[in-house]
């Protein structure tokens, strides 16, 4: 999967979950504070990744240095690298 496919569908599963307006959808985008997300969202987030991209998302210590979309987005290609049957 190619980083572009990884960023159309991480936006698109949560642009959909979350009713996010597509132009917020910015690597630079924090979570909390530019997309208005909240401690349970995160939650429902991994869900929706999960699902989305048919991995494993641990709650390990590279999961809590995701603030923003970019991080999102290289998190789940090196996971993806990681697991390349996923």
């Amino acid at each position: 999967m190619t980083k572009e496919e990884i960023v159309k569908t991480v936006n698109d599963a949560l642009i959909k979950e979350f009713e996010l307006e597509p132009a917020s959808m910015k690597p630079e985008a924090n979570f909390f504070t530019d997309l208005g997300l909240d401690s349970l969202d995160a939650v429902d987030m991994v869900i929706v990744l999960e699902q989305a991209f048919k991995v494993k998302i641990r709650a390990n210590y590279e999961v809590g240095k995701i603030i923003t979309l970019g991080n999102l987005y290289d998190y789940i290609e090196e996971l993806l690298k990681q697991n390349p049957n996923a």
